[in-house]
């Protein structure tokens, strides 16, 4: 029994992996199940999660979860969801869309701000209002242009709009639906672009009363706060609902009784023509108990994992595509998938591919798997699950997540959760020398007919004739409706345009539960931070504990490079850890990385640096990161040490194969992340750093990496000179940084090894070269297969006069949560609008993500200094977005992050009495800065520029609008 009347304690349970206790209630009156998790974790996390299976592709579970956050019984303003966003201490706030449950989940580390965002939510998931005018603007509606011309619109119609213009979302997509076809995973519970407009509000609503019910809901809490303090929020919600079962469970798919092979079409660019997609696709018949989970996943890692394991190896040495396609192991539906496969390939070779997967499965199997491969895979794994690093995700929420893969099909909800017996059980049967992954590649794969081969193949033509068959069929029904049907449309459309722009009341805003500005911690917090000298290299210490793993991290100055092999540095890094060295091949250098550690990374650091001109200066690093157990921190630093000695930079067949998968994942970044090339393309224009990132990472990188395959082919005693450089520039310990996270009795213990290796660097003083940015359009149009666009525009506050001050913060954030969202998403229908300023150089960037729009957009854009001049914002307004703006400023950081995060604002010069005065601004925020931040923005958008990524067809309509845009094809 518990405490709490009306709930009845199920079962409590210690989870020593986590030094957690949790305890399962039941709801005596309306079963709904509750896990409570107490663990001395502040940032807290709450969710509800409903079985939601579809019965079709009308995507109304993903509809119904942006809707009901539109407005609830207790809560009656158009949007909570966003007036939380706008001012909560909020470190999660979102929900998803999964093919068989949709899940809310919260989390704060502030605990009054907790629980205002649990009673929000508990309130739009039990008791939303959705109107049909909420239905239309997040679903779909008819909509006529300015020449009356009748189309669709809605949210999420865009949204898949823009999902299903990317080729490797429709291989994952379909893939799924092929190996499911007599289940909910069958259908695409995110809806199919086609399909959406046959859903109707009568079946919107339908769902909500079929499915949202607490017998029907599984609802976890996680964190240090009062754990009967949970129930008592919850019982006045659940206690409202009768009893009522919910028909919900998600049936099995009955095994095939042999193999499937489908070929379809997919949208390609101008430089797709021959190049498309293969994934060969397996149902895992009996993967369910959790030993045999963390065996495939173990054997996930041994087969495709690594750049050296064997299947993926055997796929990318075939020369018969660029990079790998496929999921991997999919291990949150009901019956686990295996998928993998390559990208890039000729379609007639798509058969030799899938031959190619069996016979290296095969060749595995008779062979056996390495000893090394094993204790690799064995150790990455339970790194993973010791190290819990999630990130910037909410702890709390990756047990939410892991708990419902069971628990969502009445299982044990800490089944995949305690990891520890099962995880032992394995390590002793490989100790007895049982050929555990050898039996699984049989049973699995080998023996399982349950397969299916997809086959993508490039069609340019493909979205044009899909255009012209929707605009077909609208012209049809136009004129079935006829002049008066479409002037009912014109005036919903009105009538829904009036609904947008009339404000929610004083009173309705008042019923959301908020912090103020008087609620937040006066002062920053302090990251331990211990600054000193390492020889010729700075060291930078911070004392936090990190459960006995030391994560380092090694920065190698780059202001050397010459500005023509900038473009290489990624790749540079890259076969730092992927080529081998002098004393092993790539094979046994990425094992032993594995077996030793908890994992290498390298990325590239840009920074423009305070009270610097960004124009001619920047921090600019190469970094490589590693963590490894302290036990293990003497392999760490040796497998660094070696790599930077003697990474095998004459390997072409090595580097070759590493260029083409790195265009290729390039290529494909494009049309899901559309709004990141066009903000990196508009920074490049405003400073070195921005500059820089562009010609590393952005289309420049892109551009340059496909004449660099070339070279690779033609010119490779060019392109090995030019690697060879790079490392006689940038390996040196003149210059560079280290960064340790640890706590300090073991970090006393691990300096002298620290020391030992950085004073085996060499040691060369490289002078910084000179970087002379190219001149780049003012207006650009960049022309991608898509069916929707990603608009940006970016200006230079700091040549239009602008000192930054902390108030910035405050109205970036209030553009960005209100006028942004309400204009270009919820008016305008495109997913999502975004607004960044560089407080350290000066630029700000608008971009529109999934756009149905471009020109109305960037009017939108434009007019945003207008918006500032005159806004009126009451007192509560105000200090909400005080309150969000310091919640950015305290966003939780796990101590890696930490540490990396207080190195990071060392290398930008942003210091401690600026960050303090900067927070005092933000607390002193006052409508007159909105103000003269206007009239900033108003000057500096007399030069502003505009990058838009979309169809040739969308941009030709922008280009009318901005003359002298040049038109650049990066697909």
């Amino acid at each position: 029994m518990s405490d709490t009347p009306g709930f009845s304690r199920v079962f409590e349970r210690m989870i020593p992996e986590y030094d957690a206790n949790a305890v399962m209630y039941r709801h005596q009156a309306t079963g709904a199940q509750v896990l409570s998790i107490s663990s001395a974790d502040e940032n807290k996390v709450f969710g509800v999660a409903f079985r939601t299976p579809p019965a079709d592709s009308t995507g109304v579970a993903h509809i119904l979860e942006h809707s009901v956050l539109c407005g609830s019984r207790r809560y009656p303003v158009k949007e909570p969801f966003v007036e939380l966003l706008k001012g909560s201490l909020q470190t999660f706030l979102n929900a998803f869309t999964f093919p068989d449950k949709t899940c809310y989940p919260v989390a704060s580390a502030n605990t009054r701000d907790f629980y205002n965002l649990v009673d929000v939510y508990l309130d739009a998931v039990f008791f939303p209002l959705i109107p049909e005018h909420v239905f239309r603007q997040e679903g779909w509606h008819f909509e006529t242009d300015e020449a009356g011309t009748l189309r669709r619109g809605g949210v999420v119609f865009n949204e898949m709009k823009g999902a299903y213009s990317s080729p490797d979302s429709v291989l994952a997509e379909y893939s799924q639906r092929l190996l499911f076809p007599d289940t909910a995973y069958g259908v695409d519970s995110g809806g199919d672009p086609k399909a959406i407009p046959n859903l109707t509000f009568e079946a919107f609503r339908d769902f909500h009363a079929a499915y949202y019910h607490p017998g029907n809901a599984r609802i976890f809490f996680y964190g240090d706060d009062d754990p009967a303090k949970r129930l008592e929020l919850l019982a006045p919600y659940l206690d409202a609902f009768p009893p009522r079962k919910t028909l919900s469970a998600v049936a099995d798919q009955p095994p095939f009784p042999e193999p499937r092979r489908t070929r379809m079409p997919f949208a390609s660019g101008e430089g797709d023509a021959g190049r498309g997609f293969v994934s060969v696709n397996w149902l895992l018949h009996g993967a369910r108990d959790p030993g045999t989970v963390l065996l495939l996943e173990m054997l996930e890692h041994i087969l495709i994992g690594m750049p050296s394991s064997p299947l993926r190896k055997a796929l990318i040495d075939s020369g018969l595509g660029e990079d790998l396609a496929g999921g991997g192991l999919e291990t949150e539906l009901k019956q686990m998938t295996f998928s993998t496969g390559l990208k890039g390939i000729d379609p007639k070779d798509a058969s030799r591919v899938e031959e190619l997967v069996l016979a290296t499965l095969g060749d595995i199997g008779e062979k056996g798997v390495p000893a090394e491969a094993v204790e690799a895979a064995v150790n990455s794994l339970e790194f993973s699950l010791r190290e819990n690093n999630t990130g910037s995700f909410p702890r709390g929420l990756s047990l939410m997540l892991r708990a419902l893969t069971t628990w969502l099909h009445d299982g044990d909800p800490l089944e995949r959760v305690c990891f520890e017996a099962p995880l032992t059980a394995i390590k002793d049967r490989l100790a007895r020398g049982e050929r555990v992954f050898e039996t699984l590649i049989e049973a699995m794969f080998l023996s399982n007919p349950h397969r299916v081969t997809l086959v993508l193949e490039p069609d340019q033509g493909l979205d044009a004739r899909e255009e012209a068959a929707e605009a077909a069929r609208l012209d049809a029904l136009a004129r079935e409706m006829g002049q008066a049907g479409l002037t009912r449309v014109a005036e919903e459309q009105a009538r829904l345009r009036a609904i947008h722009e009339t404000p929610d009341s004083p009173e309705a805003l008042a019923t959301i539960p908020r912090l103020g500005p008087a609620d937040l911690p006066p002062d920053n917090k302090r990251i331990p931070t211990d600054h000193s000298a390492l020889g010729d290299s700075r060291l930078f210490f911070h004392d936090l504990p990190t459960g006995g793993i030391v994560y380092l991290d090694l920065g190698l100055d780059i202001a050397g490079v010459p500005e023509t092999l900038l473009p290489l540095m990624p790749l540079f890094g890259r076969a730092l850890l992927e080529t081998g060295t002098a004393r092993e091949d790539f094979v046994s250098l990425t094992r032993r990385i594995a077996r030793k550690t908890g994992g290498l990374s390298r990325d590239v650091f840009l920074t423009p640096i305070k009270d610097r001109p960004a124009a001619i200066e920047a921090g600019s690093l190469l970094f490589l990161h590693g963590k490894a157990t302290c036990d293990k921190a003497h392999d760490l630093l040796e497998i660094m040490s070696d790599v930077l000695a003697s990474a095998r930079l004459d390997d072409r067949e090595r580097l070759t194969q590493m260029a083409l998968a790195a265009k290729a994942r390039a290529e494909r970044r494009l049309a899901p992340s559309g709004h990141a090339a066009a903000s990196a393309r508009l920074r490049a224009r405003f400073g070195r750093a921005g500059w820089a990132a562009e010609r590393m990472r952005g289309l420049e990188n892109l551009f340059y990496l496909r004449r660099l395959c070339d070279r690779m082919r033609d010119d490779w005693a060019g392109v090995a000179r030019d690697l060879e450089r790079l490392r006689e520039l940038v390996v040196t310990k003149n210059r560079a940084v280290v960064n340790v996270t640890l706590d300090q009795k073991r970090f006393e213990a691990f300096r002298p090894a620290l020391a030992d290796f950085m004073a085996g660097l060499p040691s060369r003083v490289v002078s910084p070269a000179i970087w002379q940015p190219g001149e780049l359009p003012r207006h650009e149009g960049v022309v991608i297969p898509t069916q929707v666009n990603f608009v940006g525009l970016g200006v230079d506050l700091a040549k239009a006069g602008y000192a930054f001050h902390g108030s910035a913060l405050v109205i970036s954030r209030h553009l960005r949560m209100g006028y942004l969202w309400d204009r270009v998403r919820v008016r305008g229908g495109a997913y999502g609008a975004f607004c960044a300023l560089d407080r350290l150089a000066g630029p700000m960037t608008f971009v529109s993500y999934r756009d149905p729009h471009t020109a109305k957009t960037l009017e939108v854009f434009q007019g945003a200094a207008d918006y500032l001049k005159s806004v009126e914002l009451s007192d509560d307004e105000l200090k909400q977005a005080i309150v969000g703006a310091i919640g950015d400023l305290d966003a939780y950081m796990l101590p890696d992050a930490q540490g990396n995060a207080a190195m990071g604002r060392i290398l930008a010069g942003d210091d401690e009495p600026g960050r303090d005065r900067m927070r005092r601004e933000v607390f002193a925020a006052t409508l007159d800065d909105f103000r003269r931040f206007g009239e900033v923005l108003e000057r500096a958008m007399r030069d502003a520029h505009v990058v838009a990524l979309g169809s040739r067809d969308a941009l030709a309509g922008l280009a009318a609008a901005l003359p002298g845009m040049v038109m650049t094809t990066a697909l």
